[in-house]
């Protein structure tokens, strides 16, 4: 068996697929269709269309692969997908994925990878700069998403107030630790606090105001009860960008608390973050101030799955929490000139992760983003202004283009609201979710993708009402 096939034929393939793919990435509104329902029995059936127990044509298995992705799966990257946090990849961070695929370079050592390990360190420096650290303070490692970021973040905090307990363990703690986030952060804390040992109840969580960030002077008495009952508070985590309602906490306030009570600031800003080269920067003043934060590029900046970054203005503290010698490992030479990136991080074998930002960086600059990210919250607001013209309630303060709404008609009906979602989900016209704001369930719309237009826009409120007048009308005749 000829694993690389010969070249005419891997010619033929990739002019085929490549012939495939673009005509889907160049018409998405054409090709794909958003979302419909699906068989679970159907689905499974489609997936075992080729044996394995046999060699099979590989134009026709990569066909049929890109055929069932289009047609059993939501089309994420549909200009009329306003669900979470998935965007259309840029095509160079597309090409990324095609590079790294085809050179498979190995980012655990150095000397393995050397110029892709300097390019992911000239990247976190860069964009540590941008958030306002100390440049000889930054550094920092690429993750796969922001679980893996949160997770250093809660390992690194704990090297940092436990400096004993990468030796010793949790054994060695003379109180329960405590970290501190508020109501609304998101989920992937509490699995951090599970896989580090900590358990879920290590997290406090501490309430928000009706505007849904985290209520500072609540989160200062937690604090001091905590400790005057001996445990030991560690951490708080701020985010800029809630999941849901796309919220940023008082980062400079929670700063403050943190520098009084000496404990790490973490700020997750998977999302938000992208704010710091736009008008709404001013929603990140304090981020400077952190100790660590959470960037998820797989957001905002348009690249493929998976790419995160964990930023840090602790030098020192990655390679205090993860560093392991070993003997059969190459050694690079002076570490203060050169590093390993399987010292500093989770992972130890990886993928070049930072190739995927910085291609599309490479190629339109940080004004390119600027402008990809204003013209998307600009389509937030007219979205917010369409609804609104229309009857439509906004229930979330924010100013990015996350926009939680309900209507007079339907709001008093939390399963109303949610079976309105759900029949929209599978109209095969678009994609959207649903979110508490205080209690109450709204529609949640995100403008996610640089290509949504306001074309698109029209459409979705078009539908909107469509939706619920049918569902207006069943209730006033007596049929729900």
């Amino acid at each position: 068996m000829d694993f690389d096939l010969t070249e005419a034929k891997r010619l033929d393939i990739l002019t085929a697929v490549t012939n495939q793919l673009e005509t889907v990435y160049n018409n998405p509104r054409k090709e794909l269709v958003v979302s419909r329902a699906f068989d679970r029995e159907a689905v499974k059936a489609n997936a075992k269309t080729f044996s394995f127990e046999e060699s099979n044509d590989p134009k026709e298995v990569m066909f049929h692969v890109i055929e069932g992705i289009k047609k059993q799966g939501v089309q994420v990257t549909h200009p009329s997908y306003f669900g979470l946090f998935n965007p259309r990849p840029s095509f160079p961070s597309v090409m990324a994925d095609v590079i790294n695929s085809y050179l498979n370079p190995q980012l655990a050592a150095w000397s393995h990878a050397s110029f892709a390990v300097e390019i992911e360190q000239l990247l976190i420096k860069e964009f540590g700069k941008k958030f306002g650290y100390q440049e000889n303070n930054i550094d920092g490692v690429f993750c796969v998403g922001g679980t893996e970021s949160n997770l250093t973040s809660v390992l690194t905090a704990m090297q940092k107030h436990f400096p004993n307990i990468a030796e010793e363990g949790l054994s060695s703690l003379k109180g329960k630790p405590i970290i501190y986030a508020s109501t609304e952060s998101h989920h992937s804390m509490q699995r951090a606090a599970r896989t580090a040992g900590l358990g879920i109840n290590a997290i406090k969580e501490i309430p928000v105001d009706k505007n849904l960030t985290m209520n500072v002077d609540a989160l200062r008495l937690q604090i001091t009860e905590d400790a005057a009952k001996g445990f030991q508070p560690f951490m708080v985590v701020a985010t800029a960008g809630t999941t849901g309602a796309g919220v940023f906490d008082d980062l400079d306030k929670i700063a403050e608390l943190c520098k009084a009570y000496k404990l790490w600031f973490h700020v997750d800003a998977a999302y938000g973050g992208g704010a710091i080269i736009t008008d709404l920067k001013h929603l990140l003043n304090g981020i400077e101030k952190s100790d660590s934060i959470t960037l998820d590029l797989h957001k905002w900046f348009s690249v493929p799955m998976a790419t995160s970054i964990f930023l840090t203005s602790n030098s020192q503290i990655l390679s205090q929490t993860f560093d392991v010698k070993t003997n059969y490992m190459p050694e690079d030479g002076n570490p203060s000139q050169v590093f390993d990136p399987y010292v500093k991080s989770l992972q130890w074998s990886r993928r070049f992760i930072g190739l995927k930002i910085y291609l599309p960086l490479a190629v339109f600059g940080w004004e390119g983003y600027s402008k990809m990210f204003a013209q998307q919250i600009e389509m937030g607001n007219k979205l917010r202004t369409m609804l609104k013209d229309n009857d439509w309630i906004i229930l979330n303060q924010s100013e990015l283009p996350i926009i939680c709404f309900t209507h007079p008609d339907i709001e008093n009906d939390q399963a109303l609201v949610q079976k309105l979602v759900d029949e929209m989900n599978v109209s095969e016209k678009t994609w959207i979710s649903s979110y508490p704001i205080n209690d109450q369930l709204t529609l949640r719309a995100q403008i996610i993708n640089y290509a949504t237009k306001e074309e698109d826009l029209e459409k979705f409120v078009r539908l909107l009402i469509e939706y619920k007048q049918k569902y207006s009308n069943s209730i006033s005749d007596g049929n729900e």
